[in-house]
């Protein structure tokens, strides 16, 4: 069994964030919520990066943090291109957005052959969910079904003061598999925790303790076969109902090889809390905490060694 690798999604990177330039530091010396992923996964034990990346931000990228990761790991890079589509199939007039999070891994299958753990390029998850998604995907090849994992955590532990944020609730078995995910695209903090689905004029309360996806999975091979013989099918409905801004994500390709029985998905549970700037007012608390982390002794001041 070959040794897991970390993929990053990347491309939404220079959208977002008005180009890499204007990436904004949260260590002491210009840091990155990205460099302590990464160095939280290399000391986990991965020692392989996938970034996935578009073409238009190779320079930039590069230049703000492939090329200083690639002195402690060996990094690789993946494009995720609207085009790279079946054959048969282009796209459609109008569409400026990429095909989603599940199109994303696709981009790294000619590049990872075994497995892998993927994350969001800007969310900070904390040492333990590395060691644990590492431990679990080196001793879990697939067998008679497809064996995956996720690393879930506390809803309380991943809400902004600031504004509601998106969640996928999970669902589990009495043995800690998922069952189910449920997106909420609307979710506050409170008190209570509470989510709405028609623009607040009704809430229904969430326990604090309920665990919730960030986008940080493992998987065998297996699925990025899986999701590309998918893809077909997404795309037939989504140029049909919605061709401009329909997307193709990760846990819905998860969710369709659970109900069919093909695969079974752990949930890991983090204490962690997570940190990410959903809002610009957000940033202080991250910086914050990085410092406070920092001061403790989890991460050394320079890190990479940056200048």
């Amino acid at each position: 069994m070959s040794k897991p690798v970390l993929v990053i999604m990347a491309a939404g990177m220079g959208s977002r964030y008005g180009g890499l330039k204007q990436l904004d530091p949260v260590g002491n010396h210009g840091q990155l919520i990205i460099d302590y992923s990464i160095y939280d996964a290399h000391r986990a034990g991965f020692d392989t990066v996938v970034f996935i990346i578009k073409p238009e931000i190779e320079d930039a990228f590069k230049e703000a943090i492939g090329n200083r990761i690639s002195r402690v790991m060996e990094v690789k890079y993946a494009y995720q291109l609207s085009d790279d589509l079946p054959e048969g199939y282009a796209v459609p007039a109008g569409r400026t957005k990429p095909w989603g999070t599940a199109h994303a891994a696709m981009s790294a299958r000619t590049l990872v052959d075994g497995p892998f753990a993927i994350i969001n390029a800007d969310d900070y998850y904390g040492p333990e969910a590395y060691q644990e998604i590492f431990n679990y995907l080196s001793n879990h090849p697939d067998g008679d079904i497809y064996e995956y994992v996720m690393v879930g955590y506390l809803l309380k532990n991943t809400v902004s003061e600031n504004g509601t944020v998106a969640r996928g609730v999970c669902g589990e078995t009495g043995e800690h598999y998922l069952s189910q995910i449920t997106e909420r695209t609307k979710i506050e903090q409170g008190p209570p925790l509470r989510f709405t689905e028609d623009g607040g004029q009704s809430w229904t309360e969430l326990p604090e303790d309920t665990i919730v996806s960030l986008n940080m999975w493992g998987f065998n091979r297996s699925f990025l076969d899986e999701a590309l013989a998918r893809f077909p099918a997404f795309l037939d409905k989504a140029l049909a109902e919605n061709p401009e801004k329909g997307e193709y994500f990760l846990p819905s390709v998860v969710s369709q090889l659970i109900d069919e029985g093909k695969a079974r998905v752990k949930v890991l549970r983090s204490g962690d809390r997570w940190y990410g700037v959903t809002y610009r007012e957000d940033k202080p608390e991250v910086v914050a905490a990085i410092a406070e982390k920092t001061a403790a002794g989890l991460y050394p001041d320079q890190l990479w060694e940056v200048k």
